[in-house]
């Protein structure tokens, strides 16, 4: 991968950007990419970024990636200065017990730990018992409440500490992939079609989304904001290859064997095949799946946005979905860009993508 995009990448993972609370990644979001495009914010907190096309009247494309991660918010503070918590998204309770966490205060973060009982003074029974996150707690060192309020106020966000691992090759793990490994893709994209020295057929408009873990808000109001003729989004979905993932269900997905093109009701049939067209005239690698619904993504907003959105969804393949340690392979990220930049080269007629 590119040194400065990879760059980018950590700091981008790095940045703290729990569902409501993104700006610090959206920040960095504007920032890389605006030497390449248009951008401007909305009062959501969406970011977008808009490279006009060659001539009048051009097909508008919205790509979409969203910047939000899981995370947790400090509900309240008791008399020895503990701080109880909410889940921000889907967060597993399996995994929070003994984790150093950072809370994002006025002042900056601030360390703590997900504090447990020990398994000494456990029963039998509870040991196999998952503590409620409701019932679970974080220390941060004070000697009583009083302390504790003059570093941190309910409502604050929290996310897990997690650095930026290079693993074997070229697959690396962090929290957060899901899905700021999407809205890189987008970043990525409007830099390659800013390089390019022929415009494209196309108005680009591509978004880095909010609180998609939270209802695929952003990914709404941005889509009836641009009102696009065609939207493709960029997500995670699970990969298969581990050892205690479900095939059947899942689908034969892998980390380094491309990216994922879905296919089902929420996905355009034209724009799909543009996509895998694509790709095999490209000789870029895809791996196919399906979903019969609706696919739980911004791409199901985006579809049944006004008057309706001929919708595709590129995903990436992703390990260890809502854990600090997710992990991805770097090639997987730039042959989905590759792809996309592709395929919007080919898009001329708006026409196309209305069902005969």
């Amino acid at each position: 991968m590119r040194k400065e995009s990879l760059v980018f990448l950590e700091k981008l993972l790095a940045a703290p950007s729990p569902s409501g609370y993104e700006q610090p990644a959206q920040r960095l979001f504007r920032d890389y990419v605006a030497p390449y495009c248009q951008v401007s914010s909305d009062v959501l907190g969406n970011v977008y970024g808009f490279i006009a096309g060659q001539g009048k009247d051009c097909p508008k494309v919205m790509l979409v990636g969203h910047s939000d991660e899981i995370g947790l918010q400090v509900k309240y503070i008791d008399d020895k200065g503990f701080l109880y918590f909410a889940a921000i998204g889907g967060v597993d309770a399996h995994l929070t017990p003994g984790k150093v966490v950072h809370i994002h205060t006025t002042d900056g973060p601030l360390p703590g730990v997900v504090g447990k009982r020990p398994i000494h003074l456990m029963d039998t029974k509870d040991r196999e018992t998952v503590v409620k996150l409701e019932a679970q707690y974080i220390d941060i060192g004070a000697k009583d409440k009083k302390e504790a309020q003059k570093l941190v106020r309910v409502g604050d966000c929290i996310t897990f500490e997690s650095g930026f691992t290079h693993l074997q090759g070229d697959r690396v793990a962090s929290r957060g992939f899901d899905d700021k490994a999407g809205s890189f893709v987008v970043a990525e994209v409007l830099r390659l079609v800013a390089a390019e020295k022929k415009k494209l057929p196309v108005d680009l408009y591509g978004v880095s989304s909010v609180q998609e873990e939270i209802g695929l808000r952003g990914g709404t109001t941005s889509c009836y904001t641009i009102n696009p003729d065609i939207g493709i989004c960029v997500e995670v979905d699970f990969a298969t290859d581990q050892p205690d993932v479900e095939r059947k269900h899942n689908g034969e997905v892998a980390l380094g064997k491309g990216p994922i093109l879905t296919r089902g009701a929420n996905i355009n049939h034209a724009l799909f095949e543009l996509l895998y067209a694509t790709a095999q005239k490209d000789k870029i690698a895809v791996q196919l799946t399906a979903n019969p619904r609706a696919t739980g993504t911004d791409a199901n907003v985006m579809q049944i946005s006004r008057g309706g959105v001929a919708t595709a969804l590129v995903k990436l393949p992703l390990r260890y979905m809502h854990t600090p340690v997710e992990v991805v392979s770097l090639g997987d990220l730039e042959q989905a860009a590759k792809l996309i930049v592709a395929t919007l080269k080919m898009i001329t007629d708006r026409g196309t993508f209305v069902p005969q």
